[in-house]
């Protein structure tokens, strides 16, 4: 059967297109500025961000006095690691210290989505909301003209333990003067004790009025709760960033993550450890059509979803009764990062986070969810900028070393292979710049970084290309040795070497993987170039390295055998009684007379080395009167 008819030019051109598209495709996004024309670097070569979290302890417990296991810090790490991943940030390093914190390094300029990763628990829970007010510190400047007596309460626009204000922003109508002091005169401490002393006892307590029928009930709202509501200052950052220390079974005082609601809320009803799965999305109407603001879909597991269901229906009906209780909070990390209201009964255990999110701020939301909270409770004890580890000059140490190599290789390249050390330097300039532009890619759309090691990685690819090239010339240079000729050779040996070559990628992106996936850290920075220049590799054999051989081997220099193009058949020690001597002309070879001698001596061949000799011989013969009649045909068309 004959072989489908070669087009190395259609190969050649393929390939170029594609570098021509990734090229385009590079420049316009450096030219709206959301790309640039060189790859990222990593934190040992550009510096970044450093964070330390450490325990964070419970009330009246000293920072020292927190115990760690060292089973909850690797788990903590681990998740870390995970959410950082997830965000598209690459060479992070992620370590412990002291058997106690943990330490965050970030290349570059992270985004404040990613930081927040970092910076928080993910600890989520459900609260039912009983009330909700100014974000701000009372205010002894509203208190004009009102007193501690009965008016002053009458008007108050904070919650109390008597049925509760909802609205925050509305106007609320000048107090009327009573007895008691002027409360506008008071300091913001002072107001906020007198105001959350509901019975007038003196006393800040923290007992309920009466018992609390459930998370729902008014009765949560104790006065030393009052007390902290009126005092807390959610349009301070520090405030909104407390993490989760706060108890479950008791009620709480939040802020929301913008700082412009205040919320008092009862205890948890349902823990975020019951949630299986939280992604991002576009929200969507009845009709299906999207509304163009993004949401997080929530799913709770059989038990949270039995519980959820119970929960939604106590607020549903609460929604005629008092509307500020019909809601309830998302809450992660001791901030409310959704206070919806509940419209109905949710019974299958979906439920949706909406809020002002945007697509970056959504998708790091459900990575938060997704992977979990942490083990243990951590605060950011310092966030700081850091210089390179290694630094520009280690860089340029590496480059260098680099270069000194690929020269080495193109000069033994040149001494070995003569001509067609062109066609090896050729490929080696053509996968460099695939490379280049491949990392340089990736840099952009999946936030790669490279890193000291990456360009270990670089480095020894430059051998491993050049191991392609050496396997498939010295296939073609043993079929001239062969006396097949050179078009042929070519053609033969790569059916020979394609193989040899496919096989040794498929080892090198084998042992890529492995490190890539066992190891963390720089090694997996090295075994993702490694992987990445081995797929490069493969590509350029076969879709630059074969074709441009084929179009090579069809010029007077190659094809003719010259004896600087490193396939002069002589040269070779062609042993064939008929040489190929290039353009369809066959020669006598320069006989050898040692072996000729060797070839002489009985029993020095093997009756299979006799029959293969014999195969070669008739199948060479039949190429060459191929040839003659091919010539003879060409002749005849002259000659009319």
């Amino acid at each position: 059967m004959a072989k489908k008819a070669s087009r190395p030019g259609r190969k050649l051109m393929s390939l170029g297109i594609l570098i021509i598209i990734a090229l385009i495709t590079l420049g316009i996004g450096s030219a709206r500025g959301s790309a640039s024309m060189v790859p990222g670097l990593a934190l040992d070569l550009q510096g970044g961000t450093q964070l330390i979290l450490t325990p964070t302890p419970q009330e009246g417990e000293d920072v020292k006095d927190v115990t760690v296991a060292q089973e909850d810090l690797d788990q903590a790490i681990e998740i870390i690691r995970k959410r950082i991943d997830a965000s598209g940030v690459a060479e992070a390093e992620i370590t412990s210290q002291a058997g106690r914190n943990i330490v965050v390094a970030l290349p570059g300029e992270p985004s404040e989505e990613t930081l927040n990763l970092v910076r928080s628990s993910a600890v989520m829970r459900f609260r039912p909301v009983l009330a909700a007010g100014d974000p701000a510190v009372v205010d002894p400047e509203k208190y004009k003209n009102a007193t501690s007596g009965e008016g002053a309460d009458q008007n108050v626009t904070y919650p109390s333990a008597q049925p509760l204000e909802t609205e925050p922003a509305e106007e609320q109508p000048e107090p009327t003067a009573t007895e008691g002091p002027d409360l506008s005169q008071l300091t913001p401490e002072e107001l906020a004790n007198t105001l959350a002393d509901t019975n007038k006892d003196g006393e800040i307590s923290d007992k309920p009025v009466a018992e609390p029928k459930d998370n729902s009930d008014p009765n949560w709202v104790t006065e030393q709760v009052l007390h902290t509501f009126f005092t807390t200052d959610c349009k301070a950052p520090e405030q909104r960033a407390k993490g989760s220390v706060d108890d479950p079974a008791l009620p709480l005082v939040a802020c929301d993550t913008e700082g412009n609601e205040k919320y008092i809320l009862g205890p948890v009803d349902l823990e975020g450890i019951h949630l299986t799965s939280a992604t991002a999305g576009m929200n969507r109407n009845e009709q299906g059509q999207s509304t163009g603001k993004w949401i997080v879909s929530l799913q709770f597991d059989k038990e949270g979803t039995d519980i959820f269901a119970d929960v939604s229906k106590r607020l549903v009906d609460l929604q005629s009764v008092d509307p500020t209780r019909n809601r309830f909070a998302v809450v992660l990390d001791g901030n409310v990062i959704s206070a919806p209201r509940m419209n109905s009964v949710i019974p299958n255990g979906s439920a949706l986070i909406e809020g002002n999110f945007t697509a970056d701020s959504a998708r790091a939301l459900a990575n938060q969810l997704q992977f979990g909270s942490l083990p243990l409770n951590f605060t950011v004890e310092s966030e700081q900028r850091i210089s390179a580890t290694l630094g520009a000059d280690h860089l340029r140490t590496g480059l260098l070393t680099g270069i000194i190599g690929l020269v080495l290789v193109l000069l033994y390249l040149i001494w070995q292979y003569r001509g067609l050390s062109i066609l090896a330097g050729g490929s080696l300039i053509a996968a460099g710049v695939i490379v280049y532009t491949l990392i340089t890619l990736l840099s952009w759309l999946m936030g790669y970084r490279l890193s000291l090691a990456g360009v270990a990685g670089l480095i020894v690819s430059v051998g491993i290309t050049a191991d392609s090239f050496i396997v498939y010339f010295e296939r073609i240079r043993d079929e001239v040795r062969s006396g097949r000729p050179l078009v042929s050779a070519v053609s033969e040996g790569w059916d020979r070497a394609r193989r040899t070559i496919i096989v040794s990628d498929l080892v090198n992106l084998l042992a890529a993987a492995v490190l890539y996936f066992l190891a963390v850290g720089g090694v997996q920075g090295f075994a993702f170039t490694l992987g990445l220049t081995t797929l490069v590799d493969l590509a350029i054999i076969l879709w630059f390295t074969h074709p441009l051989m084929e179009l090579l081997v069809r010029t007077e220099f190659f094809g003719g055998g010259h004896k600087l193009s490193g396939l002069d058949p002589e040269h070779l020690g062609a042993k064939s009684a008929a040489i190929y001597a290039g353009r369809g002309r066959f020669r006598e070879p320069k006989r050898n007379e040692n072996h000729v001698k060797a070839a002489d001596q009985p029993g020095r061949k093997s009756i299979a080395q006799q029959r293969r000799e014999a195969e070669e011989a008739a199948k060479m013969e039949a190429e060459a009167a191929a040839v003659d009649t091919a010539q003879d045909a060409s002749s005849e068309e002259e000659g009319k």
